[in-house]
């Protein structure tokens, strides 16, 4: 008889038991359905998304330390990492200038802000102060500066990246100098922390629906839908110049490694919908750097573009930048000539490399980048108070696809990616089931089906992992008879494992 189909209920109710995916495309519905149909009640369901983030912050300093570190000395070779960070810092500022362009050129061609007549003596520029809380972005020289450590435990307590890569840095060098032989059971010691890190990863990533869910809710509930009608143009055209910007990377990372980026989204969709429903990606950090290191990139790069990229690659805010300063020039009737949009360019290229991890950093530099312009009134950044947030979705998946393909890119630039093994894991023939997310060991056992106790054997006897009819094959053809040798074979297996 032909086995059973499972009913539709049964299958949905499987997919959404099982499917992390699932289980978040639900909660950002359920978060939008809540938030609109009651907006008070959804504003005190900011916790959840809060606290998800809290709980992953305070996990990625350790996992980037590790992970750079265990690069490093794997690797064991200094220069070659110091060739992946300047690599990295040239793909990032082309990058990054190559967003601020486009969307330089879509503002110029499309508008956005133009017919509005605006007086900012009208607005109101608290609100702009409020969101900000009277902060500013550091000096170049004061960047450089913050980026060194005063305090080891400093660095990992404030969570600062660029410290603990420097810190990584230091170790993993100080491993390379000393070697294993005199420091044998450090390099081990940060493996297995490693590991311990990503199972705690995997704990907290079953609350991201919950924390989706809360995001999702205090968004509708705070700003409503009512905000897309008013700010139509400029979310259509921050949004279509963004789907231009991924569509050149795609064209990038397929010239440059033979990869397919849509692949790649199907491969990181639980990830990509996760950092949407939160608006943030470093609630997704230490998935993806799991998952680029399985699709073949190697330890070291993947451990130092990717945390690096967070400070240095922020393509989606370059692209809203450009156009939000257009925009409020447009809004309040100044009429930028070309050198002051090109000042605008190179005002941005130093403010958006400052803005990771500062509070309404994207209005200190649009009000930054106004300031140096002379003609476009401070107060003016106002006006995209309603449309910050929905901007939100665009930035972040423009950044962390933007990072990913960086990682890609920079690996192969440098022949730190298995290109190979890429492509089976973006074909899907080599697969990781649910129980494997928080572990780098059963991808032995799922890239090689043909032996499958090597993620149970030991390192040293590749004999183990063989299965058993197997062993005695190559002793048949023997004059001393194929009943005996197996035996004796058997016997020698069974006392090793023993």
């Amino acid at each position: 008889m032909p086995p059973s189909v499972p009913s539709l209920p049964r299958r949905v109710a499987r997919m959404l038991r099982t499917s992390l995916f699932a289980q978040v495309a639900c909660a950002l519905v359920l978060g939008i359905v809540v938030g609109k149909l009651w907006p008070d009640a959804a504003a005190e369901l900011q916790p959840l998304g809060d606290g998800f983030t809290r709980l992953i912050k305070t996990i990625i300093s350790p996992l980037v330390f590790c992970v750079v570190v265990v690069g490093i000395a794997k690797a064991g070779d200094l220069k070659a990492f110091g060739r992946i960070g300047l690599k990295a810092l040239i793909w990032f500022e082309v990058a990054s200038t190559l967003a601020l362009i486009i969307g330089l050129l879509a503002a110029n061609i499309v508008q956005p802000g133009s017919g509005m007549n605006v007086d900012p003596s009208t607005l109101n520029t608290s609100a702009v102060d409020a969101k900000t809380g009277g902060g500013s972005l550091p000096s170049t020289t004061e960047f450089i500066v913050n980026a060194i450590p005063t305090s080891f435990v400093g660095a990992f307590a404030e969570n600062e990246l660029l410290q603990v890569l420097i810190l990584a840095c230091l170790v993993g060098a100080a491993l390379l100098h000393l070697g294993h032989t005199r420091v044998p059971k450090v390099l081990p010691a940060i493996e297995q922390a490693q590991e311990i890190i990503f199972a705690v990863v995997g704990f907290i990533m079953r609350l991201a629906p919950i924390a989706v869910f809360g995001a999702m809710a205090v968004l509708i509930g705070q700003y409503g839908l009512g905000v897309i009608e008013t700010y139509a143009k400029l979310i259509i055209l921050c949004y279509a110049a963004a789907a231009l910007f991924i569509v050149l990377l795609a064209v990038a990372l397929k010239a440059v490694t033979g990869l397919s980026l849509w692949k790649f989204l199907r491969y990181i969709r639980e990830e990509m919908l996760l950092a949407l429903g939160t608006a943030s990606t470093e609630s997704v950090m230490p998935r993806v750097m799991l998952k680029l290191r399985r699709a073949g990139a190697r330890d070291d790069a993947v451990g130092l573009v990717l945390p690096t990229g967070y400070s240095f690659n922020l393509d989606g805010a370059s692209l809203y930048l450009s156009i939000g300063t257009l925009f409020i020039a447009q809004a309040v009737g100044v009429d930028l000539s070309l050198s002051q949009q090109i000042t605008v360019i190179l005002v941005l290229m130093l403010t958006s490399k400052g803005m990771a991890g500062i509070p309404g950093s994207a209005f200190l530099a649009l009000s930054a980048t106004a300031s140096s312009l002379g003609a476009i009134p401070a107060g003016a950044v106002a006006l995209l108070l309603g449309v910050d947030r929905i901007m939100d979705s665009m930035r972040v998946v423009t950044n962390l696809l933007g990072n990913c393909v960086a990682v890609f890119a920079v690996s192969r630039w440098e022949g730190a990616l298995d290109a190979d093994k890429a492509k089976k894991v973006l074909d899907g023939e080599i697969v990781f089931s649910a129980e494997d997310e928080d572990s780098e060991k059963p991808e032995l056992a799922k890239s090689e089906p043909g032996k499958p106790e090597l993620a149970k054997s030991e390192p040293g006897k590749p004999e183990l992992t063989k299965p058993g009819p197997e062993k005695p094959g190559p002793e048949e053809p023997q004059p001393e008879g194929p009943a005996t040798v197996p035996a004796q074979t058997a016997k020698e297996t069974a006392s090793e494992a023993g």
